[in-house]
């Protein structure tokens, strides 16, 4: 089976990204993309923790900024 890919993200007003749109158009709460993440139900991204301990997405380092989740398009 084929993995989701994040193509559109929403963010908040503070510019934190709430909620993830994936290939197939369907979008998710960040938390069920950090889930799907874990599950390795999405590619190119995985699971970080910040110092205050709150799970966050990140790429998948490659290199290349187009394609970090702050750079990709809103939805």
């Amino acid at each position: 089976m084929e993995k989701a890919r994040i193509t559109k993200v929403r963010k908040n007003g503070e510019g934190k990204i709430t909620d993830v749109m994936l290939n197939d158009g369907n979008a998710y709460p960040i938390d069920d993309a950090i889930r799907m993440t874990r599950e390795e139900q999405i590619e190119g991204v995985n699971v970080g923790k910040a110092k205050n301990g709150i799970e966050f997405l990140r790429a998948d380092p490659d290199g290349k900024e187009d394609n970090n989740l702050d750079n990709l398009p809103l939805f």
